[in-house]
């Protein structure tokens, strides 16, 4: 059986999870809604492989200040992941200048990104949700695509083992 060298990204279909309020514009990849174990996006057939977390600014700063303990296990189990990624769909700036109300500091908000990032985990600042959906998108197929590659090429090689074998 030959395998086709590469794959386009309308063949791959991303899973946005359930509980996505506001879903992201993926195209050109198909979409399905599913339920995810961990994060908002991922590739149907390599939901352990891939896990994208999408956070608005507000949502964010939620996860820097009261929900901080339920975001640190969310950060812990999106680490576990060969491929993962925070999108937050603003820019550094919006959180350096700091103009929203709430006990949560531009240093608190920049320090929580910093320390993530420290920790292992990609942060992508997407500046809009329209952006976001245009980085999670093209995340979600070089990683599908990387994938696909990594398996053609074990094929191949298996397939030449077996041939030379017989």
């Amino acid at each position: 059986m030959k395998l086709p060298a590469d794959i386009k990204p309308e063949q791959v279909t991303a899973i946005i999870d359930t509980r996505e309020q506001t879903p992201l514009d993926l195209a050109p990849l198909r979409v399905e809604v599913g339920t995810l174990a961990t994060g908002d996006y991922s590739v149907k057939g390599l939901e352990a492989f891939i896990a994208v977390e999408r956070k608005s600014p507000e949502d964010l700063l939620c996860c820097v200040g009261r929900e901080r303990q339920r975001f640190d296990r969310e950060v812990q189990r999106l680490l576990a992941f060969p491929c993962r990624a925070l999108v937050v769909s603003a820019g550094w700036r919006y959180f350096e200048r700091g103009e929203w109300r709430g006990n949560v500091t531009p240093q608190m908000a920049i320090g929580s990104l910093m320390g993530w990032v420290a920790m292992g985990l990609p942060v992508v600042m997407a500046e809009s949700h329209e952006r976001a959906g245009q980085m999670v998108s093209r995340l979600l197929f070089i990683a599908a695509r990387r994938r696909w590659r990594e398996i053609r090429q074990l094929a191949m090689h298996v397939g030449a083992e077996v041939e030379a074998a017989t």
